[in-house]
Order: C-alpha cells, then sequence, then structure tokens
C-alpha cells in the first residue's frame, strides 16, 4: 500500500493556503482559482484552521449570513486533524470516512508539507487495484 509520501511525491505540492482575516468572499474565489474545495488558514506558517465547502454552506448560506461580510476566522473548522508521511493511504481513507470530512493536511517535524483530498486517495486505491489486477492476470496466462 502506498504511504502519503509516495503519494505527495506524484502529486503538485503547492500548498494553498488563506489568512484568518480574509473574507470568506476571498477564500471562495481562492478555492476556485485553483479548482480546490478546501484550504488551509495559516498565520505566519502557523495553521490556524482549515476552511471548505462543506464550512460555507452551513456557517453561511444556512445561518443566512454573507461571505463578503464575514471573516475566514470566524467560520473556519479550528480543529484540524493532520497525518503524517509515513501513514499509509488505506489510514488516510479510514480516518476521512471515520470523521467525515474530504480534505487532510500531511505534517511532518512541525510543518505542513501537503494537503490530501479524497480524490487523491480514491485515484492512488484505483491505480493499485489496477496494478494488482494486471499483475493477477498476466500470473494466470501464464
Amino acid at each position: 500500500m502506498q504511504t502519503v509520501r509516495q503519494l505527495l511525491d506524484n502529486k503538485s505540492v503547492e500548498l494553498i493556503h488563506i489568512g484568518p482575516d480574509a473574507t470568506v468572499f476571498q477564500a471562495l474565489q481562492l478555492m476556485a482559482e485553483h479548482d480546490i474545495g478546501a484550504v488551509l488558514v495559516m498565520d505566519m506558517g502557523d495553521v490556524l484552521g482549515i476552511f471548505s465547502e462543506r464550512d460555507y454552506a452551513r456557517r453561511i448560506v444556512l445561518q443566512g449570513r454573507t461571505s463578503a461580510g464575514t471573516k475566514v476566522r470566524d467560520i473556519m473548522t479550528s480543529k484540524v486533524v493532520y497525518v503524517s508521511p509515513e501513514q499509509s493511504v488505506a489510514e488516510c481513507m479510514a480516518l476521512m470516512t471515520e470523521k467525515h470530512f474530504r480534505h487532510l493536511p500531511v505534517m511532518e517535524s512541525g510543518k505542513v508539507v501537503g494537503m490530501l483530498s479524497i480524490g487523491d486517495l480514491v485515484r492512488a486505491t484505483i491505480e493499485e487495484q489496477q496494478f494488482v489486477i494486471e499483475q493477477l492476470v498476466n500470473y494466470i496466462r501464464a
């Protein structure tokens, strides 16, 4: 099973983040620009939280707030769950499934080194399964 480090090695490493005093509208613009569903909220290199499309739907739309008048810090998820580069893709999938979230920051030596989405993990799982199937087919035909 592939590790988080191996997965990050094959992925764009650009870490997209926004400051806590940015508006929700600015965060949504940033997310749309990079075609991502969540962004880390950081201040001077420290992770303060994570802002996702789910936060927007539940804390802006459903509560009748405005995205232009609300700061990210006011609606972000402040309890961020991290994984390490040594963890497996399967462990990350299990964690995301159990905790009901779709984005997972990767932390190494106290520093965020990447972000995984559920799509990244599903893609890696499918690729690994396809490889195993091909190996089994080749074995059977031999």
